[in-house]
């Protein structure tokens, strides 16, 4: 049984910073992805990441404030999530694939519960 865990959302100030994670349990995946979706808005991509590899993609929204990566060993991704807008304020969700795409920003087949991250102050 495939398992996506997210954690590590929370309050944070306009251009604080903080790190989600994703523990991956149940099968071995080609790729990890990170998605939010804000009130009233419909799910957007974030961030991907291939499991062997490494290659990453972000959706122009976050680059150069945001880093997605992984730790093979522990079955584990993370984004890093720095000078934050009120703008990012969303539930995140933890995304897997199982099988190779072209892109890293669909055909993802799990999902995580979500990890509310509210930027205010």
């Amino acid at each position: 049984q495939v398992q996506l865990v997210e954690s590590g959302g929370g309050l944070v100030q306009p251009g604080g910073s903080l790190r989600l994670s994703c523990v991956a349990s149940g099968r071995t995946f080609y790729a990890m992805g990170w998605f939010r979706q804000a009130p009233g808005k419909e799910r957007e991509f974030v961030a991907g990441i291939r499991w062997s590899g490494g290659s990453t993609n972000y959706a122009d929204s976050v680059k150069g404030r945001f880093t997605i990566s992984r730790d093979n060993a522990k079955n584990m991704v993370y984004l890093q999530m720095n000078t934050l807008k009120p703008e990012d304020t969303a539930i995140y969700y933890c995304a897997a694939r199982a099988t190779w795409s072209p892109s890293l920003q669909r055909d993802y087949d799990y999902w995580g519960q979500g990890t509310q991250v509210t930027v205010s102050s």
